[in-house]
């Protein structure tokens, strides 16, 4: 589905990670534009939770997806195919929100600066939603293998269980180089504070961190054995660029997770 949508806020996230906020405006076409990716594409009554439409819209539309799912963002309707305009984001926010939010980690990209000059009521088209690594309500136990921008699907994820008051246990290893590359941690850090089935593992790869929170390595079998007590019992969630995946499925075998209990999706464009 094609969706004209608003934007209603801005968040920094860290120096060069923000969060954008959309409103759905109208639809614009049933059909997805999913250009050989692989969707899911929920009808209102398969999907748990939608994004309204924005204030003052007349149509009752809205935008469903499943928590864990991605968007394309679309800035040149007229070339779906192009890359340097238009580009897959990971929904941050659980689709209980009456918004859509994506976050970026902006570059000198042209896409990334289509972004930065965003203004509030500014609109985008958005296609989707995308992907098949999504969370179920059933899903008991969770173990999220992630580092930098590829923690969004699981904020969208973890929200989402907060909102719904699920009783699922959550560990989130979530790998970064220096602490202040670590997205979303005032919220991580709450969510862990008020439910104690939340609890997030912090590494930082380069300089030592100063958090005494923070692990200072990498994500190796060692770590994640010493960690996740109950390995065989846990559903794991692995989202980033190609070769992040590749090396966390590779780890996940390793660790002698079942493979029936491995979920990953590749980011695209990386």
């Amino acid at each position: 589905m094609i969706v004209e949508a608003k934007l209603i806020k801005r968040i920094p996230r860290t120096a060069n990670v923000e969060s954008f906020r959309f409103v759905l405006l109208s639809k614009v076409d049933n059909k997805p534009l999913s250009q050989n990716v692989n969707s899911v594409l929920p009808s209102p009554a398969a999907a748990p939770f939608s994004a309204k439409t924005g204030v003052g819209s007349s149509l009752n539309q809205r935008f469903n997806f499943f928590p864990g799912q991605f968007v394309q963002v679309i800035f040149d309707r007229t070339n779906i195919s192009n890359a340097l305009f238009n580009k897959y984001l990971s929904f941050s926010s659980s689709p209980t929100k009456d918004y859509m939010e994506v976050t970026k980690k902006l570059s000198e990209s042209q896409f990334s600066q289509k972004l930065k000059n965003l203004k509030i009521d500014d609109t985008v088209f958005l296609n989707g939603p995308l992907g098949n690594c999504v969370f179920r309500d059933n899903d008991d136990r969770l173990c999220f293998l992630v580092g930098g921008i590829g923690v969004t699907p699981a904020i969208s994820i973890i929200e989402y269980v907060m909102e719904k008051k699920l009783g699922t246990d959550i560990t989130l290893i979530y790998s970064n180089k220096t602490e202040g590359d670590i997205a979303f941690k005032r919220e991580l850090d709450v969510w862990q504070a008020i439910n104690k089935k939340v609890r997030v593992v912090y590494i930082v790869t380069e300089a030592r961190p100063e958090d005494k929170s923070c692990l200072w390595g990498v994500l190796n079998k060692n770590l994640l054995i010493r960690e996740v007590k109950d390995i065989d019992k846990r559903v794991f969630f692995i989202f980033g660029p190609p070769v992040m995946v590749t090396a966390m499925k590779n780890l996940c075998v390793e660790a002698d997770c079942p493979g029936r209990s491995i979920r990953a999706e590749n980011f695209i464009g990386y």
